[in-house]
Parts: C-alpha cells; structure tokens; sequence
C-alpha cells in the first residue's frame, strides 16, 4: 500500500486525525529500525517481528527489528536513548529493561522517562511458572512446599537481572517465604531452554517463548502471574489463586522513540500500530502467543511507565535484588 493511501486509511479511522503537515512531512522515506534490547526469540522479539511485519505494509518502508541484548536490556536500551530523534530508529521495549532497571542498578546511561518518547503500549501479558516435568510437584503448593523443605537447593532461571522473569522470582521468593537461587541466563529463551535441560528448576519468563514447550510438553506450566485468567491459556490458574494470594506481575511491550522525536511522526506511528493492534488477525496472533493486545495513546503509555517504576521499586527493596 502507498504511503498516501495509508494516511488516507488512517484518516478515516473515527477519533483519528491526520494532519496535512504529517502528510507533508514524507515519512518515512527510508527503512526503519525497531532496535528490541533483548535476545531473538524474546517476548520483545517475537512481539517486534510480528508488529514490524504489519508496519512495514502500512508504512510502506521496510521495519529492521535489530536485536541488542546485555544487561538487563541496558545496551539496547542506551542505544535507543542516544540514537537520532527523527522517527527512524523505535525501540520494542519491555517492562523489565524500562521499568525495573531504573530501581535494580544504581546508575544508568539513559532515563527512561526523559531519554524516551512512548509511542503506544503493544501488548500485556502475564509471566508463566515453569518447571521441568520431572520435578515432583503439580501445582503452586506444591512447588512452595518443595522450596520450603530444600532451602536454597531449587534454582530459578531468568533472561537476565532486571527482567520481569527475575523480579517475579524474587517476588515470588519474598511472598512465599522461600529460599530460591537466582541464575541469570543471556535472555529468555535461554532460561526457558535451561529449565527444558535440567540445568535450572524452574522460570517465570515472559509467555511467549515459553508457551510452544509448554504446549509440546517439554515443560510443565504451573500459574500464570497476573491477576486474572489469560485468555491464551484460560486452563493455566493464576499465582494467587493457586497457593499464593496476592501475587500479580503483568509483562508489557511497547513501542518507544527517542526523545524528541516530532510530534507529527509520534502521531503517524501511533495511529499505525494502534490500527495494526486492534485487527482482529493481530489480536487473534498475540492471544495464540498467551498476549493480550492493546494500542493506546501515547499519554496512556507514558502513565502505565511511571505507575510500573513506582512498582517495581517497592518489589525490588522488599526482595533486596540487585543486579549482580
């Protein structure tokens, strides 16, 4: 589809307003790079590869998803931060790097508040617990009472420190009153491949790279973490209902730009992907991956990331965590 076209589309969408200066504007007019700060087949990757599809035929330039994992989401994240603000390098951030990093490391090369411009909120969805189907338990109880009779033996797994994967450990660790290892991996699909080997006893990593073992059952899923039910896995029970009352933790992906990046291309990405969310293919894809999809305002965005680094901070002085 032609860029003019596009705008046309967009324009007619009820509550959307495109304006002529955008349309004057000729962005894009070349490639766009979708920086995910973490490993290919994350949650942010997957998320990245299935959003940017859909962008580029709405934008008629090609969308780069370029993969920069460390550190807790930190290299990619200051890589984003610093890049130039004219719409052609986004990032498909994720509650972790953004929203954890900023209590769980003493100092960072970027803010993520000031450095970035949010653009829209792709997806919610809950972690998953998983353990390899040997370990002998069927359910949250179970596990908790496990921990509790071999203090500091079972590990758990994360993509790295930071990760939503490592603070729903340790807040799982801190509610249930148990003694769980920590083992950071080099991204999720690590961690989640680290449980499948027997290497770690179990994870909580975000639901999408997790999900396909679960399914082919080279893992046991125990709970989801948030509050309710996921939609994708209406069998899995929540955390809080299953031995652990009071435990919710929500993974999101969004999509992000440096800051002061024009309005104007803030608008015409907003309008894009939130089209893109709310098709129906696009919301039937991300619930086949245990997502929920969203696409909101960039001003809903921006509150969503200060409620989570409030959040966060109090997780991360009650568990002690600390990025090792």
């Amino acid at each position: 589809m032609r860029v003019e076209q596009t705008l046309l589309c967009i324009a007619l969408i009820p509550g959307v307003a495109v304006s002529q200066a955008q349309s004057e504007t000729g962005y894009p007019s070349k490639p766009i790079r979708m920086i995910v700060p973490s490993a290919p087949g994350s949650g942010p990757d997957i998320m990245a590869r299935a959003i940017g599809q859909k962008l580029t035929e709405a934008l008629g330039q090609a969308i780069v998803i370029d993969d920069k994992p460390g550190a807790g989401g930190i290299i990619g994240s200051e890589a984003a931060a610093k890049a130039a603000p004219d719409g052609y390098t986004l990032i498909m951030s994720n509650a972790g790097a953004h929203t954890v990093n900023p209590s769980l490391y003493a100092k960072l090369p970027y803010d993520p508040i000031k450095d970035f411009a949010p653009v829209t909120l792709v997806a919610l969805a809950p972690n998953i617990l998983i353990v390899h189907p040997t370990l002998p338990v069927r359910n949250v109880k179970e596990l908790i009472a496990l921990a509790k009779a071999k203090p500091g033996e079972l590990t758990f797994g994360s993509g790295g420190n930071g990760s939503t994967a490592h603070l729903s450990g340790e807040m799982f660790k801190t509610m249930a009153g148990i003694n769980i290892v920590h083992i950071p991996f080099k991204g999720s699909p690590a961690a989640v491949i680290g449980v499948i080997a027997g290497q770690i006893a179990l994870a909580i990593p975000n639901i999408p790279p997790a999900l396909p073992h679960v399914r082919s059952g080279k893992l046991k899923a125990l709970a989801v973490t948030t509050a309710k039910r996921a939609a994708g896995v209406p069998e899995l029970p929540t955390v809080a209902e299953s031995g652990l009352p009071g435990y919710e933790a929500t993974a999101w992906f969004g999509v992000l730009a440096p800051a002061a990046t024009p309005p104007q291309i803030i608008a015409r990405l907003n309008a894009a992907i939130v089209k893109i969310a709310h098709a129906r293919e696009m919301q039937d894809r991300l619930m086949a991956e245990g997502a929920d999809a969203v696409g909101n305002t960039p001003e809903q965005f921006a509150q969503i990331i200060r409620n989570d680094i409030a959040k966060w901070a109090k997780v991360v002085k009650a568990s002690g965590a600390r990025a090792d």
